[in-house]
């Protein structure tokens, strides 16, 4: 018997259960904003028994629907954009891959395991940051010659940048001519369409990847899509395997996709909200930037921070590359007024 050469797994919101443990609090007590998820997910209509009874259809209108939803020439369902990520080294040529210095943490591993060399960009929102990584990637600016491929999750998380739809389109002009490849995460894209690459994912040297958790707050369904040219699709379909997505998460998110009146008062909520809790963390002195769904705090603090508002019965999700704090949507009136005297708690202590 040997050992086996395991990755290390990386670290993510939502596990509300090391806060539990550590802090030995209940969890019926606990105020989870340690997620960028939608506190106000969809409401799923009756699910038919015979979803549960039936294979997947992996044949039925879903892909159309999330296409049309998406403004996509097509769509490959997969179980969560997680599936894709884990996939998308298989589909790509050797070559130095660009990704984010603070961004979401598993593209990273997933590139370096299949042996691509990773080099990591920081934003000018973190110039000062510059000795830590291998390029500063912004607008206007050509990217370096041996990059072959680049990774951009948009708009960022937990950094909350956001980059135009004509930047991110001439980053990935500049890929294709060299026979490279740029994937943009838009896994919070919904809330902000206006910056989308959707509508031309049909173009070689592009990947677009669209989830339905965040904005929907559908997470639990593990539910996304990859929009890109018909060979990508050929090639994730055949790595996917069949029945990816389960009969009744595709009865739930076909819903949601459908349903436009929820979806823009869904941005509208969420616009005011995230406005809400970014002055909140300012009235505490915190230098916050906000997107939709999530704020997030550059503090170097954020580890007494974090544990401040952990006695008081709040998690949220501590990064320690660059650190900070990201701080989700509170779900109700009770969370918001919790998070306001603990935050107010935590400037004392």
């Amino acid at each position: 018997m040997t050992d086996l050469d395991l990755p290390v797994a990386v670290a993510h919101g939502g596990n509300l259960g090391e806060a539990i443990r550590r802090y030995g609090i209940a969890r019926e007590h606990w105020v989870d904003l340690s997620t960028g998820i939608n506190p106000h997910g969809y409401p799923v209509p009756p699910i038919s028994p015979d979803a549960w009874l039936r294979l997947p259809d992996d044949d039925d209108d879903l892909e159309a629907v999330a296409a049309a939803h998406y403004g996509a020439a097509r769509a490959l369902a997969v179980a969560g954009t997680q599936a894709a990520i884990r996939a998308l080294p298989r589909l790509l040529p050797p070559g130095c891959v660009g990704v984010g210095l603070l961004t979401y943490g598993e593209y990273a591993p997933a590139f370096e395991r299949a042996g691509f060399r990773v080099d990591r960009f920081v934003t000018p929102m973190l110039a000062d940051c510059r000795h830590a990584a291998a390029f500063v990637l912004a607008p206007n600016e050509p990217l370096p010659a041996h990059l072959k491929h680049l990774v951009l999750v948009n708009p960022n998380n937990p950094g909350t940048e956001s980059f135009t739809r004509e930047t991110v389109a001439e980053w990935h002009r500049q890929l294709a001519s060299r026979g490279g490849t740029l994937i943009v995460d838009e896994a919070f894209a919904d809330a902000v369409p206006a910056s989308s690459l959707a509508s031309f994912a049909d173009a070689e040297g592009l990947i677009v990847l669209r989830s339905v958790g965040k904005f929907f707050g559908l997470a639990g369904a593990r539910v996304g899509f990859v929009l890109g040219s018909e060979r990508v699709h050929g090639a994730m379909r055949a790595l996917r395997g069949p029945w990816a997505v389960s009969g009744p998460a595709r009865v739930a998110v076909r819903a949601a996709l459908e349903d436009d009146a929820w979806q823009r008062a869904m941005r509208a909520s969420l616009a005011d909200a995230s406005a809400r809790l970014a002055q909140l963390l300012r009235s505490h002195g915190m230098d916050a930037v906000n997107t939709a769904l999530f704020a997030w705090v550059r503090d170097g603090n954020a580890m007494r921070i974090q544990d401040c508002l952990a006695r008081d019965g709040i998690w949220v999700r501590r990064f320690e590359t660059v650190a900070g704090l990201r701080f989700g949507l509170p779900p109700d009136e009770s969370a918001w007024a919790r998070l306001d005297a603990s935050l107010r708690a935590a400037r004392g202590r």
